[in-house]
């Protein structure tokens, strides 16, 4: 399996970001696909997920009714769609995949397949 995330950048508090992971090398009906961030000097925290079959979703308290979490079931590809953002989700965000047998985990334990990351930075 393969992840490849993009959309990061700079944007000032109240913007909007729209993050993408391209995934690759298997089919992913019995996964689920997350995001997480990481800030310097703390653990990497759950944001978001979506089961790849049937699309139900899950958010974080800290990112519900700021962000929605979408997947392209033909391209394998999801998305992560934040708006009004605050310096406080300044953050390194990857995407992850994991067999959905382990049900929807918001740690890091339920994710076997990892993307390499991208850097997320509010400005106030």
């Amino acid at each position: 399996v393969q992840l490849q995330a993009s959309g990061g950048g700079l944007v000032q508090a109240g913007g909007s970001l729209r993050l993408s992971c391209i995934a690759s090398g298997r089919t992913f009906d019995s996964y689920v696909m997350s995001w997480f961030r990481q800030a310097p000097g703390k653990e990497r925290e759950f944001v978001a997920a979506i089961r790849w079959s049937g699309g139900s979703t899950y958010y974080a308290d800290s990112m519900k009714g700021r962000s929605t979490i979408s997947r392209d079931y033909v391209k394998n590809t999801m998305h992560l769609q934040m708006n009004n953002l605050k310096p406080e989700d300044t953050a390194v965000y990857y995407c992850a995949a994991g067999p959905t047998r382990l049900g929807v985990a918001t740690t890091t334990l339920g994710y076997d397949s990892w993307g390499q990351g991208t850097q997320v930075t509010v400005s106030s």
